[in-house]
């Protein structure tokens, strides 16, 4: 296995992430139209998470919390209701124009009609994620961790979150801990920070030992050249992407294992679903084949918690993009951003392509 993994431990994996609260419209409507909407505490970060607290690994979430906020209640319920510890600070309000959990509003989409979201992130209280509030001796050194999983929402939500997940990296380097990195490049979030963030996305790139990212990720936060694109499918364009993966790999060599994933939009409720992953020199490809698809969002996230899941377990690495595959397809038939599996055999029967009722 080319991931060697620390054995004294606490916790399997460690993310810090900014809580917010998802709001949908029932019945896959559109949000204009709807008087009705569920709401889920989510993020990204736990999202990949949630496939191995699931699965019954130990898993801790570094966040923080408005201070006497129902929602903030509504959240810390959730994480213990997905068997996820949970640590951060708690951050006074300071009155109806301050601090709040974000609100992420999107509907599900249906057929022709594709999803919509709207992020409301003023006031957002993870964008005051401050290395000053976590003992990160004792998570790293003293209580253990066998992968700590940073992704490029968090490193650029705020100069405070770009420290944090710096002094993460550093830390888990130092412990032996392994460093898993998404990119999750947006646009909104560096807009006046390239040069900075650059300088910061490539450090972090530069101590990890897993990197994920699409295309447009590799580009836009490493500056690597993407794929060309023309493909009349998403199939043909695999070759493009193993370049781009190689010129990653050249640019850090520290990693040991690189991966994407592949989706080809048919329509809201089916797309083609596929991955590639270079780990040492051994490419696994997945070639996309149809999933149908209820809600779109977590799919990725998904991915990257059924990969993590994997390495955890110590398994081949040919299993690992199999496995990762199906819980993101996994992923996309819960209305919840994140897969919920009750057990392995559920994300196996999903790669197997056996949808029988098991009694």
């Amino acid at each position: 296995m080319s991931i060697e993994l620390k054995q004294n431990f606490k916790y399997a994996l460690v993310v810090p992430t900014s809580m917010g609260v998802r709001i949908t419209p029932v019945n896959g409507q559109p949000v204009h139209s709807s008087n009705l909407f569920e709401m889920q505490a989510t993020s990204a970060e736990t999202n990949v998470a949630s496939i191995s607290s699931y699965l019954g690994l130990p898993v801790k979430v570094l966040t923080t919390f408005v201070k006497d906020s129902p929602i903030a209640a509504f959240i810390k319920s959730n994480l213990k209701s997905r068997h996820m510890d949970y640590e951060g600070p708690e951050v006074p309000q300071g009155g109806p124009w301050g601090y709040r959990h974000q609100f992420n509003i999107a509907d599900s989409g249906f057929g022709t009609r594709g999803p919509r979201v709207q992020n409301d992130r003023a006031g957002e209280v993870g964008r005051t994620l401050n290395v000053k509030d976590f003992d990160l001796e004792k998570i790293f050194g003293q209580e253990g961790v066998q992968i700590v999983h940073l992704s490029g929402l968090i490193a650029a939500l705020s100069p405070e979150t770009s420290e944090f997940c710096l002094q993460l990296a550093r830390f888990a380097k130092k412990y032996g801990t392994r460093i898993s990195f998404d990119l999750n490049y947006r646009a909104t979030f560096w807009k006046g920070r390239e040069k900075e963030l650059g300088e910061i996305f490539s450090e972090i790139a530069s101590v990890s030992d897993i990197l994920i990212g699409n295309e447009e990720d590799f580009q836009l936060c490493l500056g690597i050249e993407g794929p060309e694109a023309g493909g009349k499918s998403i199939s043909s364009e695999i070759d493009g992407f193993k370049e781009m993966i190689g010129r990653v790999k050249k640019s850090y060599p520290n990693a040991s294992v690189f991966a994407t994933t592949l989706r080809q939009v048919i329509s809201s409720n089916e797309h083609l679903w596929g991955a590639i992953m270079l780990e040492g020199e051994n490419w696994h490809v997945v070639e996309p084949r149809k999933i149908n698809v209820l809600d779109r969002i977590g799919g990725g996230d998904g991915f990257v918690g059924g990969m993590l899941y994997a390495i955890l377990k110590g398994w081949a690495p040919e299993k690992w993009p199999q496995f990762a595959w199906a819980t993101g397809a996994l992923a996309t038939t819960f209305l919840t951003d994140y897969a919920q599996p009750a057990d392995e055999d559920m994300v196996w029967s999903i790669w197997k392509g056996n949808a029988r009722v098991k009694r």
